[in-house]
């Protein structure tokens, strides 16, 4: 399935178009770490894309996240595997049990996606102007962007450090920074 295709997929299911910026978000750093790892970068992004395809629908219950996502990926003929990494990167469920690096990145990149876009909104949508370091100091911050969980974002660690990745994230949101409404 290719980007288009997933996308198309991912609004059959999810309505609100700040968690679908979300995905695509996540999707363009899975890409980028994809990339820079020498991994399957369509297939990561597909993950990264489609990671929420049930949140609407489960209505944020964590105890049925990613499971009904499973679900519906199979019955839409999306490989068993990636299937199940979508079923696991619910945190509240499978926390430390993560050690692929698809895994590791998955993780990191749902959390990250909002940080880096948070810190683009305070440089008044210009996600050009943002950098690495713009993001570590940010995310010092406890009550900068709260919801973005910085200890998922350290699972990356055995993988990259979390300074590299931040620069990689970035590299990937700017692919799509139009798409996410930032300049």
């Amino acid at each position: 399935m290719d980007r288009p295709a997933s996308i198309s997929l991912l609004k059959t299911y999810v309505h609100d178009e700040h968690l679908v910026r979300h995905c695509l978000a996540t999707g363009a750093i899975m890409k980028a770490m994809a990339g820079h790892l020498g991994a399957d970068s369509g297939r990561w992004e597909r993950i990264g894309i489609l990671h929420d395809i049930d949140f609407e629908q489960v209505r944020g219950d964590m105890q049925r996240h990613g499971v009904t996502g499973a679900e519906i990926l199979k019955d839409h003929g999306i490989d068993p595997e990636d299937a199940e990494l979508i079923h696991r990167h619910n945190h509240v469920l499978h926390h430390d049990t993560y050690s692929d690096p698809v895994e590791r990145v998955l993780q990191a990149a749902d959390s990250a996606s909002g940080l880096i876009i948070a810190c683009a909104l305070v440089k008044g949508g210009r996600l050009s102007e943002v950098t690495a370091k713009t993001i570590i100091k940010k995310a010092r911050e406890k009550s900068f962007a709260a919801g973005c969980d910085r200890d998922r974002i350290a699972l990356i660690q055995p993988v990259i450090s979390v300074p590299e990745f931040y620069a990689v994230a970035l590299s990937g949101l700017m692919e799509i920074r139009s798409e996410l409404g930032l300049s």
